[in-house]
């Protein structure tokens, strides 16, 4: 089931954001073969590996290149995350798959991209969105900047770049007739998620310091605090209608909190409502403010986030061999996408004859 049911896709295994694209395309109906190196085991705990077949294949030989080139003669697309040049020297590169499927998407997964004077080098998340200034702006002022985990780089601005750009090709291919390479780099990808912030440096409305800015920490009534039981509560009243209500819920009358976007006041509104905050337990700040306009929502943990009400009341979480999942997303109205599956090996010989490949 799936909106994508009928697509197919070979899936060069890697890690991170390309895996992650075949993933969520599995989740919405695509038929995805991963491909991985003989001896590669198969773990049902493995998250971005569920809902689609592992097939040992050795590329490196002759024998193992024909065999993908001829599921790639069945296919719509193939993703890869190597580095340039990697596919090219297994004989699988663009020009040899096109050759043999003229309309073949072929996507390309890199933190640096295909071309440029880094091109080559190696490199993670974090190397990647910092030259983009995506990592200089996060974090409290006067510290380093945190590793803020691999959600930017890797999965906003690779994965999920490579996926829409698969469906753009997608969509093209079906009036063009032709296929063509996707050059997906999480520097460039990082740069594009950051473009609202670039809008508001040239209208005068954002400062390069980390934590002077109103969605960066340094607004008190758009920050994170700590309750009184160590738990945290994350706050986000920005609008005025939504600080009012955030002031009359808290009791926080004191005139220090009249002039809410006088940066000046910040440090001194900040300080006051973090007293305050840490009368109550996080329970406690839930049952007053969850729900409410004041733009509220407890900080979870990983474990916690799956019993979360609402989080439970739109099954965001399934359990899937005693291991929880993000449902898949987002949610059609007609061709709803089937529940997860775990990861499962499959034989070469099995995948060929499932799609007809080498006939």
């Amino acid at each position: 089931m799936g909106p994508l049911q009928g697509i197919r896709v070979v899936e060069m295994s890697g890690i991170g954001p390309a895996p992650f694209c075949a993933m969520v395309l599995a989740d919405l109906g695509a038929e995805v073969v991963r491909i991985v190196r003989p001896g590669t085991p198969v773990d049902p705990r493995d998250v971005l590996s569920r809902s689609r077949p592992t097939v040992e294949v050795d590329i490196t030989t002759a024998q193992g290149q024909a065999a993908v080139l001829a599921l790639v003669e069945q296919a719509d697309m193939l993703i890869e995350g190597f580095r340039p040049g990697v596919m090219e020297k297994n004989g699988l590169g663009p020009h040899e798959c096109q050759a043999r499927n003229p309309r073949l998407i072929y996507g390309r997964m890199t933190g640096w991209g295909q071309f440029g004077p880094l091109a080559h080098a190696a490199g993670h998340d974090i190397n990647y969105i910092a030259i983009t200034g995506a990592l200089h702006s996060i974090g409290r002022r006067d510290e380093t900047p945190p590793p803020p985990i691999n959600f930017v780089g890797d999965f906003g601005g690779g994965g999920m770049l490579l996926l829409v750009g698969l469906l753009a090709a997608l969509h093209e291919v079906r009036q063009s007739g032709v296929g063509q390479v996707i050059d997906a780099a999480m520097s460039d990808g990082t740069s594009l998620l950051a473009a609202f912030i670039h809008g508001l440096r040239a209208q005068g409305h954002w400062q390069d310091q980390r934590a002077s800015n109103l969605l960066d920490g340094a607004a008190p009534f758009y920050d994170t605090y700590r309750c009184a039981d160590g738990g945290f509560i994350a706050l986000g009243a920005i609008e005025p209608k939504f600080y009012q209500e955030l002031r009359d819920r808290c009791g926080l009358q004191d005139s220090v909190f009249d002039d809410q976007m006088n940066t000046d006041c910040w440090a001194t509104q900040k300080q006051a409502l973090a007293g305050i905050i840490a009368l109550r337990t996080r329970d406690e700040w839930c049952a007053l403010l969850e729900g409410t306009d004041v733009c509220f929502a407890p900080v979870l943990d990983w474990a916690q986030a799956p019993h979360h009400p609402h989080n439970r009341a739109r099954e965001t979480f399934v359990t899937v061999q005693e291991v929880v999942h993000p449902a898949p997303a987002p949610r059609f109205s007609r061709t709803t996408p089937s529940l997860p599956q775990a990861p499962h090996a499959m034989s070469l010989e099995q995948a060929m004859q499932r799609w007809g490949a080498g006939r």
